[in-house]
């Protein structure tokens, strides 16, 4: 599509079980793209095409389908639920330019649903919201738009209201054109736009003069019009919408039915009427990679220069394919790029449109489009692709850090190497997992983001690529750090006849907080000019990276620490990379020693909703694993616990609250940050080690 103001980059993002998927296979049906709605319970729709995903019921991966609604192209992205997989949510919500936020009616805003809210917050992106399961028994939708408002600190703008709730659901009344819709049954297609019945004529009334009120405060040339009591058109309600979501300064909220064919295409025109386009966002951000303090930005523009981020990787014993969002200028088949942050030339034989699993072969693709292309050899999740001459480094994607490890180990040892070349191919295509080999116990262990998220990668390398595995028992990923600044040196100095190897390296370490997307162990170089030939800074900065990965206490990786090079030793003859990376490895271990080392344990952000006579019991539990209650509210009949939780206390939770209230309760943890351990904790860690 030549007019990129008629193109749509969204996501679908919600908690698990909000009806994401659902929401989308009714969206496919409806565009006219698939003749026959699959269904999440059964493994039969387009965009959980994973054999996991279908077993399961749950979205895993994120999934990209392109269709046509009126006359604009959407490219929609259907996101996971599931906090362990939330990698693939805030990747996705990085190139998108506007997204559809799904809530269960009943249960409003949950866990995931903030989650999801503060990755959309972080990267800027308008979004309007869907009150999906009316006909659920107990929802409540001014209870719903209320917790959005509350909880998110949104301003959700009601644009629908209901017609009858829970069973007695059956249609929608918009405020906008001031009629009702009412379903017929059947797939959803057949409807009768109706006068809205007298019963709810007051309601509507008074909802449609809050719609003008906030239409107003948006939109000045609509204020006057609003003190004056003229009424306000249609398309000006239209306009002022539009002009407050793509500020950010309200979000549309519909309503509807999914799994019963209601209030879907609804949405599907909100995404058209009130969705930034490509050019409606501002220009991206980036810095020039030769000055890293100068300011770079990129017009949407598809005859500028070339500007692509890689954020997604799959990774395939045929050839890896990325996923990329072109910013500015066109890529075509066949062309070479260049890899700006790691100054390497790429090749790119063949660029795809996606739909799910199937790939269409395109030539070129231009800025506003999200491709896939392979035959890169090079380039991972969060690289910047520009023209040959280069111009501008994207700011990389931030992922949590993992919480959870297991060992784990191939059942023949003829497998050992190619489970070694599985791991560091699943490693490409998922950022938030890790593997590494423990020179110790000789182990390999892998880390995720939770049980589900090893449990699930351990499938795929059985089932996908053939290599049976033995896992041992989930276990913390601690951190370390330091908690005070110190100063120190390393020397490798080797000389056994002939030529020798020389360095001495002289570091500083100090305690730091990473800003929003900074990561979290810096290395900076004040070293005076001259002192050290610059070929061998690289090697040193390396020797320090391998060593803060090592850890200092019991091999765990340090986080939240800034090392300064600020002396060394060169040798004219003897100096080598190898010397050097040796000599900064064995300063830094020095110098994290006098730094008074500390181990920092994950804290997960849990939220548990029960009964009232469950409470106490679940309250008294929680309290038990050393949880700091947060919060204590309210959702209809149901008591909701917010606390924060060591994970290590929080291993086999599940069976444990569902004893606890005989399956009534349920649920959510997320990460939520890294904390000092106990330190009478800490020993007992540490001497099992």
């Amino acid at each position: 599509m030549d007019d990129l103001s008629k193109i749509r980059n969204i996501g679908i993002a919600a908690h698990i079980d909000a009806g994401k998927t659902t929401t989308t296979e009714r969206v496919l049906y409806y565009s006219g793209t698939i003749h026959k709605m699959g269904d999440v319970d059964d493994g039969t729709t387009v965009t959980d095409f994973d054999v996991e995903e279908q077993q399961r019921g749950i979205t895993i991966y994120s999934a990209a389908v392109s269709f046509d609604w009126r006359d604009c192209r959407i490219n929609l992205i259907d996101t996971p639920g599931h906090v362990d997989f939330t990698a693939e949510v805030e990747r996705s919500l990085r190139v998108l330019d506007g997204a559809v936020v799904v809530f269960d009616a009943k249960e409003g805003v949950e866990a995931q649903s903030e989650t999801v809210w503060r990755q959309a917050d972080k990267y800027r992106v308008p979004r309007i919201c869907f009150l999906n399961k009316m006909d659920k028994t107990g929802a409540d939708f001014h209870r719903a738009v209320g917790t959005i408002r509350a909880r998110l600190g949104a301003n959700p703008v009601p644009i629908q209201l209901p017609l009858g709730q829970e069973n007695a659901f059956h249609g929608v009344i918009d405020l906008l054109t001031m009629t009702a819709c009412v379903y017929r049954g059947g797939d959803g297609r057949q409807f009768d736009v109706v006068e809205i019945p007298a019963e709810h004529a007051a309601t509507a009334a008074e909802f449609r003069h809050q719609l003008e009120e906030k239409a107003a405060e948006i939109d000045e040339a609509l204020m006057l019009k609003y003190v004056e009591n003229q009424p306000l058109s249609e398309a000006e309600l239209r306009a002022a919408l539009r002009k407050g979501t793509l500020a950010r300064q309200c979000q549309p909220v519909l309503c509807g039915s999914a799994l019963r064919y209601m209030g879907v295409q609804p949405v599907l025109d909100a995404v058209c009427d009130f969705l930034p386009s490509p050019l409606d966002v501002p220009p991206i951000q980036g810095h020039d990679p030769e000055r890293p303090d100068k300011l770079v930005q990129r017009k949407c523009d598809p005859g500028g220069p070339l500007t692509a981020l890689v954020f997604k990787v799959v990774a395939d014993p045929h050839g890896d394919v990325a996923f990329l969002r072109i910013y500015s200028g066109t890529l075509k088949a066949g062309s070479r790029v260049l890899n700006v942050g790691r100054r390497k030339k790429e090749n790119v034989p063949q660029i795809f449109r996606v739909f799910a699993k199937r790939r269409e072969k395109i030539e070129k693709a231009h800025a506003g489009d999200i491709v896939a292309a392979v035959g890169l050899k090079e380039s991972t999740t969060g690289d910047t692709l520009c023209d040959t001459h280069g111009g501008v480094l994207l700011e990389r994607i931030e992922f949590p850090e993992t919480v959870i490890r297991m060992a784990i180990e191939p059942r023949s040892s003829a497998d050992r190497d190619k489970l070694l070349d599985v791991l560091a191919m699943l490693a490409r295509s998922d950022p938030t997992f890790e593997f590494r080999a423990d020179a110790e116990t000789g182990q390999t262990l892998i880390a995720g983001m939770g049980e589900l998220h090893l449990e699930v990668i351990c499938h795929r390398i059985e089932r996908d690529f053939h290599v049976p595995v033995k896992v041992g028992k989930p276990r913390v990923a601690y951190r370390e750090t330091i908690t005070r600044a110190a100063e120190d040196e390393g020397r490798f100095v080797r000389q056994a006849g002939g030529k020798g190897q020389f360095a001495v390296v002289r570091l500083r370490v100090e305690p730091f907080t990473p800003q929003p997307g900074e990561e979290h162990f810096r290395f900076e170089n004040r070293l005076p000019d001259g002192l050290i030939r610059p070929q061998f800074l690289p090697a040193i900065e390396q020797g320090v990276r391998d060593a803060g990965r090592s850890g200092n206490l019991g091999g765990y990786p340090l986080i939240n620490v800034k090392v300064t090079l600020i002396g060394g030793e060169d040798h004219p003859t003897d100096a080598s990379e190898l010397a050097f990376e040796s000599a900064a490895g064995i300063a830094f271990q020095r110098t994290v020693q006098q730094a008074g080392p500390v181990l920092l344990e994950p804290i997960m952000r849990v939220e548990v909703v029960t009964p009232e006579e469950y409470f106490g019991a679940i309250n008294g539990d929680l309290m038990s694993r050393r949880a700091t209650i947060t919060g204590t509210t309210l959702r209809g009949p149901n008591h909701v616990i917010t606390a924060e939780v060591p994970l290590a206390t929080m291993f086999g939770y599940a069976t444990q609250v569902r004893s606890l209230s005989q399956g009534r309760a349920s649920y959510a943890m997320e990460p939520c940050r890294y904390e000092r351990m106990p330190d009478n904790l800490a020993r007992q860690v540490l001497g099992v080690m």
